[in-house]
């Protein structure tokens, strides 16, 4: 009796990585399109995108029928088209919070201590999320209290983002408040302090707003140019031995967090 030997089937490529990889080149050619309103012929896309002219004439064919892009002029090019349109239209609003809630619980994890994101109210910073350090001595208030402009991390670093016409108008109505000896009180003594915070990028409480706690703090910008501070206050000692240390992770992850956005 005859035997015969098994045939090994075919290797075939991952359909599915094929469907990413052509996904992430159209991908690419909506954004080279989005940077250039009036247009681009297929040439010019295939050398900024990096990809050959044939491979770019089928992605721009198939989104052409998609009325994801259109002619840019009746003799050559094209631009973004009227469906990206009702896509941009369904997109739903999200908040600097939502956005940046993945960077304050990184921070805490980082660190093990207390963060907190405030936005700007309107004589005040309002703690809008906050994650619980791990320490055994944390600063924690809540999520909805408010703390003072003039004299918390997060406060300075929200009033340093304001452009220069509305700080002016809230001199006359922002009230500085003295919660401790080291507060600051004088509009001189403030603007001073936000030049400082405008050139470094960052912003310090040290036991401004309470005895004991000190604070650093980072504005963040989401993609619609919204403002939010993250902040961590942290006991005064353990500031004092590790600000540093602090600082740098700060600004790391707000700077890694700013290049997504």
């Amino acid at each position: 009796m005859a035997t015969t030997k098994a045939r090994k089937p075919k290797k075939r490529e991952d359909s599915g990585s094929t469907g990413i990889r052509v996904i992430a080149r159209a991908a690419d050619v909506l954004n080279v399109l989005g940077k250039h309103p009036d247009g681009l012929s297929l040439g010019e896309i295939a050398l900024q995108v990096g990809l050959p002219r044939s491979t770019v004439q089928r992605i721009v064919q198939a989104l052409d029928e998609a009325n994801m892009v259109i002619a840019a002029s009746p003799t050559s090019g094209v631009r973004l088209g009227p469906a990206l349109l009702v896509l941009a239209a369904s997109v739903k609003q999200i908040s600097i919070a939502e956005l940046a809630r993945p960077l304050v619980v990184q921070l805490s994890r980082d660190t093990g201590e207390t963060v907190d994101l405030a936005v700007l109210g309107t004589h005040k910073a309002v703690v809008v999320d906050q994650i619980h350090g791990t320490h055994p001595l944390l600063a924690v208030s809540a999520v909805g209290n408010s703390l003072p402009l003039n004299c918390s991390a997060s406060g300075k670093v929200l009033l340093a983002s304001l452009p220069t016409e509305r700080l002016a108008a809230m001199r006359n109505r922002l009230k500085l408040t003295a919660p401790t000896r080291h507060s600051i009180t004088t509009w001189a003594a403030l603007e001073r302090e936000l030049d400082s915070v405008r050139r470094s990028g960052v912003a310090f409480d040290r036991e401004e707003y309470r005895m004991g706690i000190c604070a650093v703090a980072i504005a963040v910008r989401g993609p619609g140019d919204e403002v939010a501070a993250i902040s961590m206050p942290v006991p005064t000692e353990r500031f004092n031995a590790n600000e540093k240390r602090l600082v740098d992770t700060l600004v790391d992850r707000v700077q890694t967090f700013q290049r997504r956005m």
